[in-house]
């Protein structure tokens, strides 16, 4: 699936993502023109070409990297390390994500939107996470999840128990979304962000995300993706 973006825009996606996996960190459009030696309008469409195509997600002025999934930009709740790095996770399911694109044991941090107690795992591809009891709210049907990403995201949290994300739902009057066992998201992010640092990755077809969600027993209305 070469075609899915222009040459320019797939080697862009290539040095977001290695820097990102490397370094925690987004690169600006200035760095990316400087490392692909292109001038910054052709950047600029570059990167509209990735946001377009669900590759990266632009903040709301377009003037940078604010996701490049797993990865975010800058702080939405959950921590993931090592001895030596630091990644902001987008979001519980983003958190896996950034264990199975790195394919390193990671530590994730972060806190119960109930208690505000600290919750801190770790997972690694073949070691699902030790933590019997923690559920993730999923807020947002699956054909939904695009109409504002980072909200979507930054709403999929991990809670202490069923009972602490009931609490939590009667207090603020948040929709019920779907609850969802820690090991069963971490299963499912292996599947969809495996691939992330493929030098020749490519967007997913609709089926082909459909399947790896039903796969994974994620099926039903609530999770079948936009058409």
């Amino acid at each position: 699936m070469s075609g899915w973006a222009s040459p320019l825009a797939r080697a862009a996606r290539r040095e977001i993502f290695t820097t990102f996996a490397a370094e925690g960190r987004p690169l600006s459009p200035r760095e990316l023109a400087e490392r692909l030696e292109a001038g910054a309008p052709e950047v600029e469409a570059a990167l509209r070409e990735l946001h377009d195509a669900h590759a990266i997600v632009l903040t709301r002025a377009g003037d940078g990297i604010r996701m490049a999934h797993p990865f975010s930009a800058w702080p939405m709740g959950f921590v993931v390390s090592d001895d030596e790095r630091l990644w902001w996770g987008g979001c519980a399911w983003d958190s896996f994500g950034i264990v199975a694109a790195v394919g390193a044991p990671l530590e994730i941090a972060t806190r119960c939107p109930h208690c505000r107690a600290p919750l801190v795992y770790e997972a690694s591809r073949t070691q699902a996470p030790d933590a019997p009891g923690l559920v993730v709210r999923v807020p947002r049907p699956a054909a939904e999840w695009w109409s504002d990403v980072v909200a979507t995201c930054s709403a999929i949290r991990v809670f202490c128990s069923r009972e602490h994300l009931e609490a939590w739902r009667a207090k603020t009057g948040e929709a019920p979304g779907d609850a969802v066992e820690l090991e069963r998201l971490w299963a499912l992010s292996l599947a969809w962000y495996g691939d992330r640092l493929d030098e020749d990755w490519a967007p997913r077809s609709r089926d082909a995300a459909q399947a790896i969600l039903s796969e994974h027993g994620f099926t039903g209305p609530f999770w079948a993706l936009p058409g």
